[in-house]
């Protein structure tokens, strides 16, 4: 099952310059090993030591965020869209 990643800017140096990717994956925890995976670094600026996606990461499920859904749990099904989107801090 095909998900839609969006990667934002700053990781796109990771992803060769891609804004999105495409990836299969059963749930978000698996996504994220594919990521890693496939472009090696990026699961080190999503994910603490633990595994759990850093709480200055947000990641959006067809616009849900997944910390009120199952989180890394979370299932994914074909044509499924995720965002990754860092939290932006400034003054």
């Amino acid at each position: 099952m095909s998900v839609k990643v969006r990667i934002p800017t700053p990781l796109q140096k990771l992803t060769g310059g891609q804004a999105e990717v495409s990836i299969e994956a059963a749930d978000i925890q698996e996504l994220i090993n594919k990521l890693e995976s496939q472009y090696g670094g990026i699961k080190d600026r999503l994910c603490d030591e633990s595994g759990k996606v850093r709480r200055f990461v947000n990641v959006y499920l067809n616009e849900e965020d997944i910390r009120f859904l199952k989180q890394e749990s979370t299932t994914l099904k074909a044509g499924d869209e995720v965002s990754i989107v860092p939290a932006i801090a400034g003054g």
